[in-house]
Formats: C-alpha cells, structure tokens, sequence
C-alpha cells in the first residue's frame, strides 16, 4: 500500500523536497500507526523543506514536525485504534519520518490524545507555532507577570507564534505591543487584540545595553538585535520568553537589563518538553485560545501546496498559521 508524502532526500543529484507515492518502509520505527488528517507548515519546516539550514538529519525522509490523526494500529496499551491524537517535535521531520503525510509511525511516547473541544484541523492551525506560544505565556505567568504587571511585547507578530500569542494575551486581558516588519498588516494584528503595533526597526537593529524601562514581558520568536533590545527595554523584575530565532540564533546583548534590573529570560523548547508540559499546554489552549481568532488567522492548503509554502514562510510571506490538508 502506497501513500502521499512530502519526502526529503538528498544524494549526488542535491537536495530536493517533493510530495511523492511512498511505502511504509520510509515511516521509521513506532509502535503506533497514524492515519493523520492535518499537518502544518512552522517556520522549521520551511528551513527543512527548503534546506536552508539542516534541520533534516536522515535522508530520505518525511519532512513535517506535528500532525493531528486517528490511530490506525497500536502495539501499546495507551493507543488503540480509533483513538484522536496529535503530535509535536520529539525529532519527528527532523531524524524520524513526520507528519507531512497521510500516515505516519511514530512512538507510543511521543503521543498526546487530542484535548476535547479541538479537532484535528484546528490542534494543527495552532501547530507546533500556538503550542510554543502557550509554553511562553506559561513562562511569564509563572513568572509573575500579570495582565495588571503592564504592556507585554510580542515580536514577529505576523508570525504562527507572534499571532497566537497575540490571541492569547489579549483574551487573558494583557495590554499586548506587537511588533512587525509589516505594517500594512496592522489591522490585523489589532483584530487579533493587538493594543498598538509598531514597527520592528524599533528592535532589529544594535542598541543600548538599557533602554527606557517598558514592558514587563516579552515573547519573542526573533532572537539577535531584537531580542537584546527586547531585553534592554523590559521594566524591573519582569520576563523575556525566547523561543525563535528567525532574525538570528545570536545574542547580541549585555548583562545590564539582567544585573540592574533583575529581569529574567526564559528559554522556550518546544521540541523536548517534559509531557506535563506538553499536556498541560495544550490544555491551556483548548481553554483559551479564542477558536472564531485562529479560524481568523488560519489559511489550509494541501499537501501538494507544502513545499512552495516552506520557502514562503521563511521569506516571510505568510501570516498567520498554514494548515495542511493532506488528503488535497
């Protein structure tokens, strides 16, 4: 029996990504078999699918880091057939065959039941993107930061994290800033509750080491510059989540904002997280994300469609979230 998959290989002809009819032989080991219904395409997709960086560690191999399906077959007692499940990171589109495909096999311990309320299409709108966002707005919320703390900074806010985490900070009654190298998108970002948005030249660029005091938390999907001067203008005490790094995986920055103003930055991975933090995200997103916003600021398009939209996202021409219909 064959199946649609987009497959990665490379050998003495290049790299090459492809939506292609391949056999069971190219899902890995797994003691669960998953028929899946949706996928995404995150900004690490686009880096696999394009090679711009290597993400992928096998060849060949099923390029896609989530996906949400039914248990077609299961070797553990947690899974049986029938069972609605979703997937994120565990090296799953990296080094083990992943979820840009109409089926995948994947360990029994990489699994999570799909939270009630959230069907396949939207668990994968929100994707592995709104699931890293939840784990940052955990970090600051652990933190202390409170919608009463002050203004939050989101950066790279057209983003899959940047406009989830605008989603769910405004709905939890935070003041958020966004912060976009598109400004047409402004209105946008304010449907999704965005307070003020302003532009990320504001932060791309080398600065102080302090800036004036601001925000009492940031999320930044960015890195570099603009998560050193995110740092630098983040008020006494408060939070900086970092989990991105499409500006860069440097950090240019100083110790100052850290020894005179105490503030603490929190490292997001999302790839490794402990299940209770898995569970407990996807939870959090059930509950609160605002589903008529994601439906908002979702776009699906299918399988054949996934390797145009990996060198999209990374030119940053996508807003929002891309959904992967496997079956178009």
């Amino acid at each position: 029996m064959t199946f649609k998959a987009l497959l990665i290989e490379k050998d003495d002809a290049g790299y090459r990504a492809a939506v292609k009819d391949v056999g069971d032989k190219v899902l890995g080991a797994g003691e669960v078999t998953v028929r899946v219904a949706y996928s995404t395409i995150n900004y690490k997709d686009g880096l696999a699918i394009t090679g711009k960086s290597p993400v992928v560690r096998k060849f060949p191999l099923v390029a896609g880091i989530d996906f949400a399906g039914t248990v077609e077959s299961s070797d553990d007692s947690r899974f049986k057939p029938g069972d609605r499940v979703l997937l994120n990171g565990f090296g799953v589109g990296e080094s083990h065959s992943g979820g840009l495909a109409q089926r995948a096999r994947v360990k029994a311990d990489w699994l999570l039941p799909l939270p009630a309320g959230l069907s396949e299409r939207r668990a994968m709108a929100l994707g592995t993107a709104g699931y890293t966002a939840m784990l940052c707005v955990m970090a600051l919320q652990r933190h202390g930061v409170t919608a009463e703390s002050g203004e939050v900074l989101v950066t790279g806010a057209n983003g899959g994290v940047g406009t989830v985490a605008i989603s769910l900070l405004s709905r939890l009654g935070y003041r958020v800033v966004a912060s976009t190298g598109r400004l047409n998108e402004a209105g946008f970002l304010q449907s999704l509750g965005a307070a003020e948005v302003i532009s990320r030249d504001t932060f791309s660029n080398p600065g102080k080491p302090l800036a004036k005091e601001r925000f009492a938390g940031v999320v930044d999907a960015v890195g570099s510059h603009t998560l050193a001067n995110a740092c630098a203008a983040t008020r006494y005490g408060g939070a900086v989540a970092a989990c991105g790094l499409a500006q860069g995986m440097d950090f240019p920055g100083s110790v100052a904002p850290f020894i005179l103003r105490g503030i603490s930055l929190y490292g997001i991975d999302s790839v490794m997280a402990p299940m209770t933090a898995r569970s407990a995200a996807w939870a959090r997103l059930a509950s609160d994300m605002d589903l008529a916003k994601l439906d908002s600021l979702t776009q699906e398009i299918g399988l054949g469609d996934a390797v145009a939209a990996g060198a999209r996202i990374l030119a940053g021409q996508v807003r929002g979230r891309l959904v992967v219909n496997v079956d178009a």
